[in-house]
């Protein structure tokens, strides 16, 4: 078997692998079918990349995005690897054929809709296949929150080539959908290699929705770099797009209802840029690799807990420290559940398990790490001591009797009221409805009017409405749910987390120049320029932490220049003279 570390370090630039690719490789180099689960940023792309430049023939990579294929392609042609992409938009796509036959091909990337077709495998035999990458392989699972139905189709492909070895990868699939991936793919039990879900740099931080634009505009101040706020519903996009933009950054909209050309550009702006912050629904991300990006906020609750983590997984793929706010709202879970009685039913247990994690998420008062690598299967300490919690504890209190005389006032109105208005029967308000209702009458009329339990009302129906205790009906009435029961009879508690009073954060330092080194601003400066020239974003020339490490080693050749990490052969030719002539000129 070929030894791969030569060409890891002369066209990687990387001096050894990192985390399980090594192991990864090593199964793909010796013929083994694989799935690699591997947290966002881990380096997945290099464990087919590198069996591609190594082994004789086309690996051919199923992506489910035309953009995400194009910005992989863009990342592989700049270190000299041979690939292209066979998609609906390509105008070269014979050119792309004849290539492959000609087997000048290291990588083929294809959407998983043209993979499964009979015409792609007969083109397929006319050439020498190294490698089959499912990439995002947890879209093959129905059980899977992104589930694509045409990668289940993938497998009769796969066996027509049955001595070409096949390599899954993902980063959120929990332990049902891995099992899932393995069936459906044809992959052994024993070729599955699990290297955890942690992302150390991420700080996770999750908030009750208070003016949510003010919120998030207030951290948009507090973090320089680019940022992604994933919002609910496609006219939201463009409404909290306009309001951030009065803060001064540069700022734009992405959703599906816009123009193809206006979505194209603003997402090839936001892809290119240091400092743009895009107001996207969930469509958007999964086409980029922008490693860039120092923080994801959550305008509204995610679908499920995988595509929360999957999202918040965009932050800090380069490593840097990045930020991940969720800002959520007790209707958010109403209509969550609504939407989960709109699914199938066979479909409908699963859905609700993600749910009733992400409530676990929201409402605990321990590390929200650890919850969250629970869900996947992952160990994890008590104590993070990178999320809000762990930073800045907060307290519990007992808010239970509260609760009861919520969910007691609910039941002696007739379940048919809003938040607003059993608050007001509970704090003993006279209004015209209450007296034509004939509510004031009531044992529950102002039985909760003193100044801590009043002020305990609007939290207690946020972590009612949560537990599934109370519903939303369809006229924003409250009704009961299958937990007010256990409540009201005194079978189970309800405590409410007080956050500490929350100190209005300063503009954080940019993380690309902790120090204000102005040679990596000229370093940067230069990488811009050269990016322009090349029509890519910035990071395809070097990411910021080759840049920091120019500036901290100061090289002053190209062989010194050679052993910075990142910098690989095809790279040193092409923009080694320009960065170390910016060196040269600051010494």
């Amino acid at each position: 078997m070929i030894d791969p570390l030569p060409i890891l370090q002369s066209t990687f630039g990387f001096p050894g692998f990192r985390g399980v690719q090594e192991s990864v490789v090593s199964r793909v180099l010796a013929g083994e079918n694989t799935l690699a689960v591997m947290p966002t940023g881990a380096g997945k792309s290099l464990c087919y990349q590198l069996p591609a430049v190594v082994l004789e023939g086309t690996c051919v990579v199923v992506s489910p995005l035309i953009a995400l294929m194009h910005d992989q392609l863009r990342a592989a042609t700049a270190i000299g690897i041979r690939a292209a992409t066979l998609t609906s938009v390509d105008t070269d796509q014979m050119e792309t054929i004849a290539r492959f036959r000609r087997g000048e091909l290291d990588l083929l990337y294809v959407a998983p809709e043209r993979a499964s077709g009979g015409a792609f495998r007969d083109l397929l035999s006319q050439a020498k296949l190294a490698l089959f990458a499912i990439d995002e392989a947890h879209c093959v699972s129905e059980w899977g929150h992104d589930f694509r139905p045409d990668y289940r189709l993938l497998r009769p492909l796969l066996d027509a080539f049955p001595h070409v070895p096949r390599l899954a990868l993902t980063a959120t699939a929990d332990a049902h959908t891995r099992a899932d991936i393995l069936e459906q793919l044809g992959i052994p039990h024993d070729g599955m290699i699990v290297a955890g879900f942690d992302r150390p740099n991420i700080q996770y931080r999750i908030s009750p929705k208070d003016n949510v634009t003010r919120q998030i505009a207030d951290l948009v101040a507090e973090q320089p770099g680019p940022g992604i706020v994933y919002v609910q519903s496609r006219a939201g996009t463009e409404k909290l797009a306009e309001a951030l933009a009065k803060t001064g950054r540069k700022v734009r909209a992405y959703h599906a209802g816009l123009d193809p050309a206006v979505r194209a550009r603003n997402q090839a702006d936001f892809v290119a840029s240091e400092d743009m912050i895009i107001c996207a629904t969930v469509a958007f991300g999964m086409g980029i690799d922008k490693p860039d990006v120092r923080f994801v906020a959550h305008a509204g609750l995610p679908k499920s807990i995988e595509g929360y983590y999957q999202e918040t997984g965009r932050a800090g793929r380069d490593g840097d420290p990045s930020i991940a706010h969720l800002f959520w709202g007790a209707d958010d879970f109403a209509k969550a559940r609504q939407r989960i009685g709109e699914v199938e039913l066979h479909r409908q247990a699963g859905e609700r398990t993600r749910l009733t994690a992400l409530g676990a998420l929201v409402e605990t008062s321990g590390c929200r790490r650890r919850i969250l690598l629970k869900h996947f299967g992952d160990d994890a300490p008590a104590n993070c001591g990178n999320c809000d919690n762990c930073l800045n504890p907060p307290a519990a209190i007992d808010a239970t009797e509260v609760a009861r005389k919520f969910l007691s006032a609910v039941f002696r109105t007739g379940q048919s009221f809003g938040v607003g208005y059993i608050e007001s029967i509970l704090t003993g308000q006279s209004t015209e409805r209450s007296l034509m209702n004939g509510h004031e009458a009531l044992s529950v009329f102002g039985i909760a009017s003193s100044p801590e339990e009043a002020a305990l009302i609007k939290p207690v129906s946020r972590a009612l409405l949560l537990r599934d205790a109370l519903r939303a009906n369809d006229f924003g009435g409250l009704e009961f749910g299958p937990e007010a029961r256990a409540i009201l009879k005194g079978e189970a508690e309800v405590s409410l987390i007080v956050a500490p009073k929350r100190e209005r954060r300063r503009r954080g330092a940019q993380v690309a120049n902790p120090t204000g080194d102005p040679l990596f601003e000229a370093l940067r400066t230069r990488r811009r320029e050269l990016a322009q020239e090349a029509q890519v974003p910035p990071y395809v020339i070097f990411h910021d932490s080759v840049l920091r490490d120019m500036a901290n080693l100061k090289p002053t050749s190209r062989a010194a220049l050679a052993h910075i990490t990142g910098v690989g052969a095809r790279k040193l030719e092409a923009y080694g003279d320009a960065f170390l002539d910016v060196i040269r000129e600051a010494a």
